[in-house]
């Protein structure tokens, strides 16, 4: 007899990884969640907004890219969420705003509620660091087009930033002072170069490597920071005239994005070391400067551009919450763009 299951679609396992995550995806609630008795949408309370003079709403979407092999490989996807919500997140705090509700999608072979538990038991812990609620998702399969153990995920996000108080190349001024978040590891953006290497340099993700101190595939694997709350900390207590994620493109395309035309970044490389991993990738994959700092972060994860006299007190700050920040340079008049000197 034909039927759905026939066809590699199992009902039953889907209802099975709703009921696994629940619990998971409550931990990221927010008092102006509002329940949907029907399950077909996710609520949230608008009227959060009459506090606001001029609320805009900001939206953002992204994926992990291929970092998602990297977890069926190692069979470890309770963290490959916690990467989802900081790609998006992160995005829309770069403007100022405040991240309020998520949705996530997963598409995948097969549905084996516990592995679909853990990935989204994974955004919603990244919606709780985040300070963000995870409303509703969907989980899809599809057999034929996916292998059993393959799946990809995607989400989206909203925030809220009030007009006046929107970030962005306008505000920042000749004298500014960029400041550098530290990054975790290679975040969730260069995975396809990444494995390239992994694999050309016959490198295993199981093996042990001393300049990492844990195994290839633990540090690989290792979540991508969210700044969103360290982010609006700042806003709260000092000036801020700009973010700029660093995500691909790396450091000097990014934060080139938060610059007007006519000012430009002047960098001191020497002001950081960047994480051991980034340099293993570079010797065992002979990769070039250039291309490096175009694909990866290089330990800096998130930059705020601030004024001068801001800069010890955000520095303050960043490093009360835990939060290992530096001076990475300058606004400079002329040339535009990003350059390290």
């Amino acid at each position: 007899m034909t039927s759905y299951a026939a066809a590699g679609v199992d009902i039953e396992a889907g209802d099975r990884a709703v009921e696994l995550m629940k619990s998971r995806v409550a931990r990221s609630r927010r008092p102006e969640v509002i329940d949907d008795a029907s399950g077909f949408a996710g609520l949230f309370d608008a009227s959060a907004f009459l506090r606001y003079r001029r609320p805009l709403l900001a939206t953002s979407t992204d994926g992990v890219g291929t970092k998602v092999m990297i977890a069926q490989a190692l069979g470890k996807h309770d963290t490959i969420g916690i990467d989802l919500v900081g790609m998006v997140v992160d995005d829309l705090v770069v403007c100022g705003a405040e991240p309020l509700f998520m949705t996530d999608y997963i598409a995948c072979g097969k549905v084996v509620p516990e592995r679909i538990a853990d990935i989204v038991g994974g955004v919603a812990e990244g919606c709780r660091l985040a300070g963000c609620a995870l409303v509703g998702g969907e989980t899809a399969e599809h057999p034929g087009a996916m292998g059993p153990d393959e799946y990809d995920l995607a989400g989206a996000g909203t925030g809220v930033v009030e007009a006046d108080a929107l970030l962005g190349p306008d505000r920042v001024r000749a004298g500014d002072v960029v400041l550098a978040m530290a990054s975790s590891g290679v975040h969730s953006n260069g995975y396809s170069l990444v494995r390239h290497i992994v694999k050309q340099a016959g490198l295993k993700l199981e093996q042990e490597l001393p300049e990492l101190g844990r195994t290839l595939g633990e540090e690989l694997l290792q979540p991508t920071r969210i700044y969103s709350l360290d982010c609006l900390a700042l806003l709260r207590a000092t000036e801020v005239h700009a973010f700029a994620h660093i995500t691909g493109g790396g450091l000097a395309a990014n934060l080139a994005r938060s610059l007007p035309a006519g000012l430009g970044a002047v960098l001191d490389r020497s002001s950081w070391t960047p994480p051991p991993i980034f340099g293993l990738l570079a010797e065992r994959g002979g990769v070039p400067q250039e291309e490096m700092d175009r694909t990866f972060n290089l330990g800096v994860g998130m930059c705020a551009v601030v004024p001068a006299g801001s800069a010890d007190a955000a520095l303050a700050l960043l490093a009360e919450r835990g939060l290992p920040a530096w001076v990475l340079g300058e606004i400079t008049e002329g040339e535009s763009g990003t350059r390290y000197r």
